[in-house]
């Protein structure tokens, strides 16, 4: 019997070890429908409150699901690291829509800013229950692949611009950092520009992709603003940014590097939110380890 209750001491060291993650579902906002997030958190006991890293899926805001494989396994790689993780749902709004293109863009428009008012709601869900949570209000990063990038960088835009959708959160509230797997921001003003400054931002984009653009579409001062044009702006600017930037590599970069560049991730929190070291760096890379895969389109995104 001792040697039963040693070894299963044992086990659960190991287990706490290795990382133990807690999940739970809740519901955080109602729209057409009930919106929920899960909650990843570790169970080993620690006094402070923890960082957290909120998670918004892609799929061209027309498919997708945070409970996806990749997805899980992202948000429990965060939580082993010691933060509390969130994968949230938003309202997908593009469904439906069979073409978008210069002149027909409003569809886009709209779905990047529903998709923005959910990530508020999500982001004013926290911080009411942040107690209850462990999340220290100060340190909310925001992490995105795909539309989900683009909804993260958007986000952290428009509270910086003290935009009309950014007013439902706290006046004095600010995320903590920004986490983009080829994403872009939408501007009516020309190139991104800032009135407060931004969050520290990590931004992994292919050079060669064709669905969320790696440099920019940009027609007067309207404009879809691609990871290398952010990078441009937060050199100018003097902000915190850190950019890999994948040499042959198209849209498979929104997922891949996801599970593969925790450590990447891991030390940035560390050094730029954590730490609040102002660096900036810029790195163009080949990994072997990521395999070319189709180049997406925006066309393949309506077929089945």
């Amino acid at each position: 019997m001792k040697r039963i209750w040693l070894l299963t001491a044992c086990l659960a060291v190991l287990m706490l070890a290795n990382g133990q993650v807690k999940t739970e579902r809740v519901p955080f906002v109602e729209r057409d429908s009930v919106l929920s997030m899960d909650i990843y958190t570790p169970t080993a006991t620690q006094d402070s409150l923890r960082p957290c890293v909120v998670f918004v899926f892609g799929g061209g805001f027309i498919r997708g699901a945070k409970d996806e494989k990749e997805n899980v396994a992202y948000c429990r790689a965060l939580a082993e690291r010691g933060y509390v993780s969130v994968a949230i749902d938003y309202r997908l709004g593009m469904k439906g829509v069979t073409k978008v293109g210069v002149f027909n863009y409003h569809p886009l428009e709209n779905a990047i800013q529903m998709a923005v008012e959910d990530l508020y709601a999500a982001t004013n869900y926290l911080l009411e229950n942040s107690g209850k949570l462990g999340i220290d209000t100060k340190r909310i990063v925001i992490s995105g692949s795909s539309a989900g990038a683009i909804t993260v960088l958007q986000a952290d835009y428009e509270l910086a611009n003290q935009m009309e959708a950014a007013k439902v959160l706290p006046t004095d509230f600010r995320y903590a950092g920004v986490v983009s797997f080829a994403g872009a921001i939408f501007s009516h003003e020309g190139k991104p520009d800032y009135k407060r400054n931004p969050a520290p931002t990590l931004m992994f984009h292919g050079m060669k992709d064709e669905l969320v653009p790696y440099k920019k579409i940009q027609f007067g001062q309207l404009g879809f603003f691609g990871s290398n044009e952010i990078a441009k702006q937060m050199e100018k600017y003097e902000f915190p940014f850190y950019i890999y930037r994948y040499r042959d590599m198209g849209h498979e970069i929104a997922s891949i590097p996801m599970e593969k560049n925790i450590e990447d991730i891991d030390r940035f929190i560390k050094d730029y939110v954590i730490n609040q070291y102002p660096l900036r760096k810029d790195i163009t890379v080949k990994d072997e380890r990521i395999k070319a895969g189709k180049n997406w389109k925006p066309e393949d995104l309506y077929k089945d």
